[in-house]
């Protein structure tokens, strides 16, 4: 038999009710105030974390943001907190998991979801701290933030930007987990001369830091099997033997 609720709960329960509506309210509202534009035209072989490597990325914002007072000051900061949506993530609205197999540990050791930055969460965001180039000043898409040390796919929505204070949000004494200890694990890269000529010559010192950081999930390992990544318009072919990775083909994309 259940117990009778006293009036004072009920009051409480419609209390409850009517602030997490005013809390969620604003996050219905939530819009996508730019998208990026980066050489990244899929997941794979995307920097794993942001500031890993020098890649750059232009920041165009959607037309109702496209006011130059809303950026006024930001060229004091030399760098950016960007707020994203993982917009190829496909999961069931509503549906997470608690735990998640993280690439970094052989996808066979599990985490907490809230103890990794995987894609797959209960809130698809993601957040990544960035170097602001220089602002640039576009004749169709207005004023524009070109950026380096981007993490992010093209085309990715961002939700919001705000910059970087080292006072407060550099921690050196910080203790990163099992990412901290995986961090030093890079590849021996060998890419035949005529494959890297095809590379525009700015695009190829990310290409390499790209590629040693090795793009492959942990968990494949077979020395035999070619893998593709596209990357600036080409789709590099390579495969991974020992702690060498080599360039098979670097071929351009035909544009669709």
């Amino acid at each position: 038999m259940r117990e009778p609720v006293s009036g004072h709960e009920v009051v409480k329960k419609k209390r409850d009710c009517n602030n997490l509506e005013k809390e969620t309210a604003g996050l219905e509202k939530v819009k996508v105030i730019a998208r990026i534009h980066t050489d990244f035209p899929t997941k794979f072989g995307i920097p794993r974390q942001s500031g890993l490597s020098d890649a750059t990325g232009l920041v165009v914002f959607e037309p109702g943001f496209r006011q130059p007072d809303a950026l006024r000051g930001i060229e004091e900061y030399t760098h950016l907190w960007l707020l994203w949506g993982f917009s190829e993530v496909r999961q069931e609205s509503g549906t997470w998991k608690a735990t998640v197999r993280p690439p970094r540990l052989g996808g066979n050791e599990r985490v907490g979801v809230f103890a990794c930055r995987s894609p797959y969460r209960p809130n698809p965001i993601g957040l990544s701290c960035v170097k602001l180039e220089r602002i640039i000043s576009h004749e169709k898409y207005g004023m524009c933030l070109l950026v380096s040390g981007v993490d992010m796919m093209d085309q990715t929505p961002i939700y919001d930007i705000k910059p970087y204070l080292p006072y407060v949000d550099a921690h050196p004494e910080a203790s990163g987990g099992f990412a901290h200890k995986k961090q030093t694990y890079h590849l021996e890269v060998q890419i035949p001369d005529e494959g890297m000529k095809k590379i525009p010559e700015e695009k190829r010192k990310v290409l390499m830091q790209i590629l040693s950081q090795d793009p492959r999930p942990s968990y494949q390992n077979d020395p035999e099997r070619v893998y593709g990544m596209g990357f600036a318009g080409f789709e590099v072919k390579f495969r991974v033997e020992g702690s060498t990775l080599y360039v098979v083909s670097v071929t351009k994309k035909q544009k669709e």
